[in-house]
C-alpha cells in the first residue's frame, strides 16, 4: 500500500510539473462579448474589437481600462489607429452608407474624446488630426436642432472641449484634408478653398479652386501651396495670405503628387504616373509609368529647370541637401541635380533594384540594394572604393556597422558581407543556413558576436564569422502563426515624426547617418513631450524605456507539452521561459516594449503573461 502512495504521489508531481509549464497567466482579462480580434498599438494598449464594441488592456493593469458596448460590432475597416498617438477613430456607416458614427479615443487615458451624437452632429466624415497642434477638425451636418447646416468643428484634443465651430454656407462641404495656417482654419470645399478665423469665426477670403487635395504652408507661414486633383493629374496653386492666386494659372504636372518640398530656392515636386493599363499602340502613346521631378519656382510657378532628370521608374528615396536634391529609384539608380537643374554627379549610377538603404557614413553615403552596395562621394557621386560591392540577387537584404571594428555588414540571406570602411576591402565574412529555408531578418551587433534572427532561428556568430550557436525553433504550422512584428512600430513612427517635424518647418526628406535608430526614437520622444498632454507624456515613458526584446527574442514553437512561446536569451541561445499555450492554432500579440504576451483564451478572455519575469 505505502508503494503505492508514493507511486500515486510521485504521479501527481509529475502532472502539477508538467501543469505549472502552462503557468497561469498574469492577468485574465474577461471582455463581455466575442473577441474578434486584438492589437498592440503604439502606445502599448491593447486594443480589442468584440461583439458588442471596442475594449482597452494597457500592460500590466488589473481589469480593462475601458469597455465601449455602445457600438455594436466593429468591423475592421472601421476602425483608424493614428500611428504614434494615443488616439483611435471609429467611423461606422448610418442609413445609406453616411458616416453617421464618428468618434475619437484616447487609449492611453481610457476617454472617448469626441463623438457625432454626444457634439450634436447628425453625419460626419472620418475627422482630421491636427499634430502638434493636437487639434482635432470635424467636418459634417449638424442635428435637427440646428437645421441640419453644414459645419466645422474644432476640439481641443488635450480635454475633448470644442474650440471653435461654425456653419458653411448652403450645401457646401469638404472636398479635402483641412488644416491651420496662419491663425485660420483653411477648408478645401466643393465650392472653393476658403479660410476661416479661428477666433471669430468668420470668413477672411475664399479662392475659387475647386478638387483641392489639401494644401501646403509656404515658408512665410501665410501663404499656402494647393495641390488640386485633375482625374489622373495634379495641379499645383500658390494662395497669398489675403487669398489670391499668386501665380496667373496653376502648374499642371503629369501624376499625381506623392512628396513635395519647399525649399528656399523652390518647391521640389515629386509626382507618380500610374500604369495607363493599356495595350500596343495606345499603351506607346500612354504617358509612361513612373515618377517625374519638378521644381517649380514659389513666386511664378515656373519650371526652373530646362530638363529634368530622368527616372525610368519610381522615386523610392528623395533627399533635399544642402547643394540640391538627391534621389534614389526602385527599379534602380540613383541621382543628384543641383537647384538649378545641372547634374551633380559626373553620370547617373547604376545600382541594383530596391534600394534598402541610403544613408550618411563617416567616408559619403552607403546604398544598399538587393544585389549591390556601395559608399559615394556625395560631392561627384563616385565610388569612394575601387567598384561596388556586387553579390548574387538576396531573398532578403539586412544590414549593420560594426563600429568596433571599422566595418560594414551585409547579410544577403546566405551569407555575410564584411566590407572594411577604411580601404573598401571586401570579404565574406561567413556562410550560414537556417532552418525551415528561412532568411535573417535582422543582423544585431552584441557584446559576445553577431545575432542573426529569423522567426525560427537564433544564430550567433563570432566577430571572424564561425558559428557560437544556432537555436532552432520548429514552427507549430502556418496557421498556427499571428504576426508579430517586433519592428513595426519603429517603421510606422517615422511617417508621424517627419510629418510633426515638417510642419515646425524642418526638412522631412531628411537623409540620416546610418544607424540612427536611437536618434530617430529620441525625435518621436521629443515630439511627444512636445504635445504635453497626460497620454502623450506616457508615450515619451514607453519610447524612452528598454524594450523587452533587447536580450531576448519571442518564439512560437511546438514544445513537448502543445504549442507555445520560448523567451530566448540572444548572448547565449538558452531557453529562459516556456509559456504552453495548450492550443494548435493559438492567437495571441506580443508587446516587444512592454514585455506581455496576450493570450485569446477563449472567445471572451484574454490571458496577459509578464515576459520579463
Amino acid at each position: 500500500m505505502r508503494d503505492i502512495k508514493i507511486f500515486v504521489f510521485l504521479l501527481a508531481s509529475t502532472i502539477m510539473l508538467n501543469a505549472q509549464k502552462a503557468e497561469a497567466p498574469d492577468f485574465n482579462y474577461e471582455i463581455g462579448g466575442k473577441i474578434e480580434k486584438m492589437t498592440v498599438t503604439s502606445s502599448g494598449v491593447l486594443l480589442i474589437t468584440h461583439g458588442k464594441g471596442l475594449a482597452g488592456i494597457k500592460p500590466g493593469k488589473d481589469g480593462l481600462l475601458f469597455n465601449f458596448d455602445d457600438y455594436g460590432k466593429v468591423k475592421e475597416e472601421e476602425i483608424y489607429i493614428v500611428p504614434n498617438s494615443p488616439y483611435v477613430m471609429v467611423g461606422q456607416a448610418g442609413f445609406g452608407g453616411i458616416a453617421a458614427k464618428q468618434s475619437v479615443i484616447d487609449i492611453v487615458s481610457g476617454k472617448r474624446l469626441f463623438d457625432t451624437k454626444a457634439n450634436g452632429w447628425k453625419a460626419a466624415g472620418r475627422p482630421t488630426l491636427l499634430l502638434p497642434e493636437n487639434k482635432l477638425i470635424v467636418s459634417g451636418q449638424r442635428t435637427s436642432k440646428e437645421k441640419f447646416v453644414q459645419a466645422v468643428g474644432i476640439y481641443d484634443m488635450a480635454t475633448g472641449n470644442e474650440v471653435k465651430r461654425f456653419n458653411l454656407k448652403g450645401t457646401n462641404t469638404l472636398t479635402g484634408s483641412p488644416t491651420i495656417i496662419d491663425n485660420g482654419v483653411i477648408l478645401p470645399t466643393f465650392k472653393g478653398v476658403y479660410k476661416i478665423d479661428i477666433n471669430t469665426g468668420t470668413e477672411s477670403w475664399v479662392v475659387d479652386i475647386k478638387n483641392v487635395a489639401y494644401v501646403i504652408p509656404a515658408k512665410d507661414g501665410k501663404s499656402m501651396y494647393a495641390v488640386q486633383g485633375k482625374g489622373k493629374n495634379h495641379v499645383i496653386h500658390k494662395i497669398s495670405a489675403t487669398g489670391s492666386q499668386v501665380w496667373s494659372e496653376g502648374k499642371k504636372l503629369k501624376g499625381v503628387v506623392s512628396n513635395f518640398e519647399v525649399t528656399d530656392k523652390g518647391l521640389a515636386i515629386v509626382s507618380d504616373v500610374a500604369d495607363s493599363g493599356k495595350k500596343g499602340l495606345g499603351k506607346l502613346a500612354a504617358a509612361k509609368a513612373q515618377s517625374n521631378i519638378s521644381f517649380l519656382s514659389s513666386a511664378t510657378g515656373e519650371d526652373l529647370w530646362e530638363k529634368a532628370p530622368k527616372t525610368k521608374g519610381y522615386v523610392q528615396h528623395f533627399y533635399i541637401m544642402d547643394d540640391g536634391i538627391l534621389f534614389g529609384v526602385g527599379e534602380g539608380g540613383i541621382n543628384k541635380v543641383s537647384f538649378d537643374g545641372k547634374p551633380l554627379f559626373k553620370k547617373p549610377l547604376k545600382t541594383g533594384e530596391n534600394i534598402h538603404t541610403m544613408a550618411l557614413t563617416k567616408q559619403g553615403m552607403i546604398y544598399i540594394t538587393d544585389s549591390d552596395a556601395d559608399i559615394i562621394n556625395l560631392e561627384t557621386g563616385a565610388s569612394i572604393w575601387s567598384k561596388p560591392i556586387k553579390y548574387k540577387k538576396a531573398k532578403t537584404v539586412t544590414s549593420t556597422y560594426d563600429e568596433a571594428h571599422s566595418r560594414y555588414l551585409i547579410s544577403t540571406g546566405n551569407e555575410i558581407i564584411a566590407i572594411n570602411e577604411n580601404s573598401g576591402d571586401i570579404s565574406t565574412l561567413g556562410s550560414y543556413k537556417l532552418e525551415e529555408k528561412e532568411y535573417p531578418t535582422s543582423i544585431d551587433v552584441r557584446n559576445g558576436g553577431l545575432l542573426l534572427s529569423s522567426s525560427q532561428n537564433l544564430m550567433m556568430l563570432d566577430f571572424d564569422g564561425s558559428q557560437k550557436f544556432h537555436e532552432y525553433f520548429r514552427s507549430p504550422g502556418k496557421s498556427a502563426f499571428a504576426v508579430v512584428a517586433l519592428a513595426a512600430m519603429t517603421v510606422a513612427s517615422t511617417t508621424m515624426a517627419m510629418d510633426a517635424s515638417a510642419k515646425a518647418g524642418a526638412n522631412k526628406n531628411y537623409l540620416g547617418q546610418y544607424n540612427q535608430y536611437g536618434a530617430q526614437k529620441k525625435r518621436e520622444a521629443d515630439m511627444f513631450a512636445a504635445i504635453g498632454t497626460a497620454s502623450f507624456n506616457e508615450m515619451v515613458k514607453r519610447f524612452t524605456a528598454t524594450a523587452a526584446t533587447e536580450h531576448a527574442q519571442f518564439i512560437l514553437t511546438k514544445l513537448n507539452d502543445g504549442v507555445g512561446l520560448v523567451k530566448v536569451n540572444k548572448d547565449s541561445g538558452a531557453v529562459e521561459k516556456e509559456i504552453v499555450l495548450k492550443d494548435k492554432k493559438p492567437t495571441y500579440e506580443v508587446d516587444d516594449f512592454g514585455g506581455y504576451l496576450y493570450y485569446l483564451a477563449n472567445n471572451n478572455n484574454i490571458y496577459a503573461y509578464n515576459l520579463k519575469k
